[in-house]
């Protein structure tokens, strides 16, 4: 069993920053992807980054690219959003996902995780 907790989140101007926080509790195996989902009421989930564990290597979507970056802590089971530049396009509630099987090409669909977290606000103000 594994159990995700978001923090972070939080208003912000445009052109702001703010960090997120995915503490993870319980075995997250080494070939896990955990990634970062958001939705706007009314909106689809979209994916917004993900990492693989072991490699370490990161997903974006285009729309965040540049401007948000992934990052993991694996000795305190953390992974993190920093986001920069933020639009107000970027506001919706933020969702860290975990999963364990690589059955999309980018990691950034809903279907390829297992373990979500309760969400984490952010809004963005023009």
């Amino acid at each position: 069993q594994v159990q995700l907790v978001e923090s972070g989140g939080g208003s912000v101007q445009a052109g702001g920053s703010l960090r997120l926080s995915c503490v993870a509790s319980g075995y997250l195996p080494n070939y896990a992807y955990i990634a970062w989902f958001r939705q706007a009421p009314g909106k689809e989930r979209d994916g917004v980054a993900a990492i693989h564990s072991s490699s370490a290597n990161t997903y974006y979507a285009d729309s965040v690219k540049g401007r948000f970056t992934i990052s993991q802590d694996n000795a305190k089971n953390t992974v993190y959003l920093q986001m920069n530049s933020l639009k107000p396009e970027d506001t919706a509630m933020y969702y860290c996902a975990a999963g364990f099987m690589a059955r999309s090409v980018n990691h950034l669909e809903s279907m390829q995780y297992k373990y979500w977290g309760q969400g984490t606000q952010v809004t963005v103000s023009s």
